[in-house]
């Protein structure tokens, strides 16, 4: 598993800590949940999601990353 150091304001790091014992999870669990609802996601995950996506509804690999796009762009202005 890999390590990372982010710098952030004191006051936003003690609401992560409270929200996180709060919750009772870690800080990392905390920020695996933000990135994965923002749909943060590695280039071979996002392929293999895709590859699923075309395969459960037989659309062509163009077919199926046009939809990718739009459902992300429109997930995105919801927010």
């Amino acid at each position: 598993m890999a390590r990372l150091t982010v710098t952030l304001r004191d006051d936003l790091h003690r609401a992560l800590k409270e929200t996180a014992a709060r919750r009772r999870k870690t800080i990392g669990e905390l920020l695996e949940e933000s990135l994965d609802f923002y749909g943060i996601k590695s280039s071979e995950a996002a392929e293999a999601l895709v590859s699923r996506a075309r395969d459960n509804a037989r659309m062509t690999e163009r077919d199926a990353l046009a939809l990718a796009v739009a459902e992300t762009k429109a997930h995105r202005r919801r927010r």
